[in-house]
This record gives structure tokens, C-alpha cells and sequence, in this order.
């Protein structure tokens, strides 16, 4: 039994992907053997076109495939950079929360963490400008009620310097400190609000 595909059919396999990652909600790991394979067609496809002087059915069906794969391949990565992007925020951007997460890690191609260091920067960069009027990183779905939050330590963080001085947080105390010191260490799981 021989086994035929049509072309374009990797492409289709790498879009069902995308779509079963966005199904399921998880960042599936990268597809490096299917995109390369794709490239692969790519390149042979380009081969059978530009050796070709008159335009045939066959040359249009060739042309169509490559725009296809082009596509596919192009929405593939945007759905990956949407993915990571919606993940820095989630973690009130802190990268390293992110990369030190190894299920995360094995699923990014080294591409993809180049990506998500070079947005963080330029994402820093553009704090720094009015980080003391506006914390960009910090989660506005419930705006707080409160200055001040009673917090329960859930991992411990050391020691951490507030405006009103450094607070040691250790596993299992409870502390009443200002939410714009210890917001980040909330959205990173460090602290639950009680």
C-alpha cells in the first residue's frame, strides 16, 4: 500500500492543530518536523514553477498550493504569538515566571522564547516611561477596592522591598500591605489574596 497526499495537506494538518489548540485552550508544542516539511514542499513546488515557460492548469494548481502553504504557515505562527502574548499578560508580565515553567518551555521553539524575551523588553521599555503613574502589567479585570490587601503567602518569595520598607515572605503568614507593592506576586502565585 503506498501512501499518497495531496499537496497541501500538511499545511491542513498544521491549521487542525491550531484549531485543537485553541479547542482545548493549551499551547500544544511546536510542530518543528511539520513546518519543515512544509518549507520542504514549498521549496520543491518553487522548483516546478520557475523551470516551467508557459502557464498549464497543472502551474496554476502549483502557484495556488504555494500561497496556501504561505497562508497556513503565516496563521500558524500568529496563532502561537497570540498564544505566548496572552500568556506573558496572564502572568502580569514576568517572563521568568513563564521560562522557568519547564511544561511550558518544551513546548516553545527556541524562536519562540527569543520572541517572548524581545517582547518583555520592548514591553519594559515603554513602562519605563510613566511606570510611577501607571503599573501596565498589573491586571484590570477587578479593579481593587482597597489600598491595602490582607494576603496569605503562598510560596516563599524572600524578602521584598515595599515603600514603607522590606517585608519577609515566608509560606503560611498573612501580611496587610499595599496592593501596588505585592500586585505582581499575586498574579504570579506567590500570594492569594485572603
Amino acid at each position: 500500500m503506498t501512501d499518497t497526499r495531496q499537496f497541501g495537506d500538511l499545511a491542513t494538518q498544521l491549521i487542525a492543530e491550531s484549531r485543537r489548540s485553541t479547542l482545548t485552550d493549551t499551547l500544544l508544542k511546536y510542530n518543528d518536523n511539520l513546518v519543515r516539511s512544509i518549507i520542504r514542499e514549498q521549496r520543491d513546488l518553487e522548483k516546478m514553477t520557475e523551470n516551467s515557460q508557459n502557464v498549464t492548469p497543472a502551474m496554476l494548481i502549483y502557484q495556488t498550493t504555494i500561497v496556501r502553504n504561505k497562508r497556513c504557515l503565516l496563521a500558524y505562527h500568529k496563532h502561537r504569538m497570540d498564544r505566548l502574548r496572552d500568556m506573558y499578560w496572564t502572568a502580569g508580565g514576568a517572563l521568568p515566571h513563564i521560562l522557568s515553567n519547564q511544561d511550558i518551555r518544551s513546548k516553545l521553539s527556541p524562536h519562540e522564547v527569543d520572541f517572548l524575551r524581545q517582547y518583555s523588553t520592548s514591553v519594559m521599555d515603554y513602562r519605563a516611561g510613566f511606570t510611577n503613574e501607571l503599573d501596565i502589567t498589573a491586571s484590570i479585570t477587578h479593579p481593587p477596592k482597597d489600598l491595602h490587601v490582607l494576603v496569605h503567602v503562598i510560596r516563599d518569595c524572600g524578602i521584598i522591598q515595599t515603600e514603607l520598607g522590606t517585608i519577609d515572605f515566608q509560606k503560611g503568614q498573612r501580611f496587610m500591605v499595599r496592593r501596588a507593592d505585592i500586585e505582581h506576586l499575586i498574579v504570579q502565585g506567590y500570594l492569594e489574596e485572603v
